[in-house]
């Protein structure tokens, strides 16, 4: 199988299964648990049909938005995820040139394997970094700081990770950050001689945002279940991301609401945007799936504060369901790392382009021209 074969998302996940060493792809597709959480978050679109209008003059559409007070040039946000560099060299830098390249916004992470002033100087595409709340305070002012420093146009805080869920697939195969073999994954390893190399031989693996600070995930090799539970900050709470908020002082958003009572307190606090997020299906297995959410979050707070739908995104329909239901705009992480763990930036500009294309021919044949157009008029469940 090669990159000219993949027509989907699943078809990226397939070409990425065959390139990666299993501990490495089990990280990227594993969730919390059984598992069920993270398979309903793209099962919950089948539970609406889309209801489409015909003879409506289509020749020219629009599938730009604003997000976050940038334009948009589709409905739909790269999500900010870790440890991109263990899935392909060039990590990071490869997903921020495919998304200025396509016009859509992109994040890093917290724990991103290139540093905020390294993608900030890449790029003047909208991008946003993901905060993740450490016990140190001191690493989060120095975040903050160098974001602002950098220029970064949001910050996203991450509410729903103050300890891990239980990761089984990492478990079983050992994975951490940085990658090590392991005796059960060494065959792995070495039957994925592209990836080996490029590991062994590339620069070393690292976590340049926790410079200063934190050696676990650089120097020293730990799970992430283990990072979660040993350095992220448990007495989080709704003074926490309001002052967070205040020492930013640009546009800032809380990443994994799941109730439209959480909701409103973002509003309370004075955030732009939510994202409505269950982190992929890799927390509280058992939990809503983000589209379940949606129409009830957007009853409590529609036209208050952005809405974002998060996770389990892997078609253009999908996207478009979201818009009909109230969101701002769609967004997901394995949409893209799929492609970027297969063929680096050239595999997410052909994902980018696969979801673009799916996106404007799910409009023409509803018969809408602009992402405006669309509501809950164009629902039904089945």
């Amino acid at each position: 199988m090669k990159l000219s074969d993949c027509h989907n998302i699943d078809d990226f996940r397939r070409l990425a299964k065959a390139r990666l060493p299993w501990p490495v792809f089990d990280y990227i597709k594993g969730g919390a648990d059984d598992e069920i959480t993270k398979a309903r978050n793209t099962s919950a679109f089948d539970d609406v049909d889309l209801v489409p209008d015909v003879l409506a003059g289509v020749e020219n559409i629009d599938t730009s938005c604003t997000i976050m007070g940038r334009r948009s040039e589709l409905p739909l946000v790269l999500s900010p995820t870790a440890l991109q560099r263990a899935f392909h060299r060039d990590g990071e830098r490869a997903v921020a040139k495919a998304a200025e390249k396509f016009g859509v916004w992109f994040g890093i992470s917290s724990l991103a394997t290139h540093s905020i002033e390294e993608i900030a100087a890449l790029t003047d595409a909208p991008k946003l970094f993901q905060l993740y709340v450490h016990k140190d305070k001191g690493l989060n002012a120095s975040m903050i700081d160098r974001c602002k420093t950098a220029g970064f146009d949001a910050l996203v805080l991450t509410v729903d990770t103050i300890v891990s869920g239980k990761r089984e697939r990492c478990l079983r195969s050992g994975f951490t950050t940085p990658p090590r073999f392991s005796p059960s994954s060494l065959w792995s390893y070495a039957t994925r001689p592209r990836w080996t190399l490029d590991y062994i031989l590339g620069p070393k693996f690292r976590l340049p945002n926790l410079d200063g600070y934190v050696s676990e995930g650089t120097g020293k090799a730990v799970s992430i279940q283990d990072y979660f539970n040993t350095m992220l900050d448990t007495a989080m709470d709704w003074n926490t991301a309001a002052s967070i908020r205040r020492e930013w002082g640009g546009t800032f958003a809380l990443k994994g609401v799941m109730s439209a009572a959480d909701a409103r307190r973002a509003v309370q606090i004075g955030a732009d945007a939510i994202w409505i997020s269950n982190h992929g299906g890799r927390q509280l297995d058992g939990s809503r799936a983000p589209f379940d959410q949606l129409a009830e979050i957007v009853d409590e707070v529609g036209g208050e504060i952005e809405i974002i739908l998060d996770g389990g995104i892997r078609r253009g329909t999908h996207a478009l369901k979201s818009l009909c239901q109230g969101a701002t705009a769609s967004s997901g992480g394995r949409l893209y790392l799929y492609a970027l763990a297969a063929a680096g930036q050239e595999g997410v500009e052909r994902a980018l382009l696969i979801l673009k294309e799916e996106i404007e021919r799910g409009m023409r044949l509803m018969g809408v021209t602009s992402v405006q157009q669309l509501n809950r008029d164009r629902l039904r469940k089945r």
